[in-house]
């Protein structure tokens, strides 16, 4: 019974295995370029609001310049 026992659990391993990399390589969903489009966007506008207010180069949370 042991030895049964120790050649199943490779088994199960390798059908879940098997299992993760069919859903791993599954193709993406594919999204329309409306979507993406306002994605990106709204993407574009968290990363200006972001950085308003600091300036390019002399922040005062950098290391100070001798």
């Amino acid at each position: 019974m042991g030895a049964l026992a120790w050649l199943g659990i490779p088994v199960v391993a390798g059908v879940l295995a098997a299992l993760w990399a069919a859903w791993a390589a599954r193709p993406p969903k594919a999204t329309g370029d409306g979507a993406s489009l306002a994605e990106h966007q709204r993407f574009l506008a968290a990363m200006e609001r972001s950085t308003v207010g600091r300036s390019a180069g002399g922040g005062s949370d950098g290391p100070a310049s001798s």
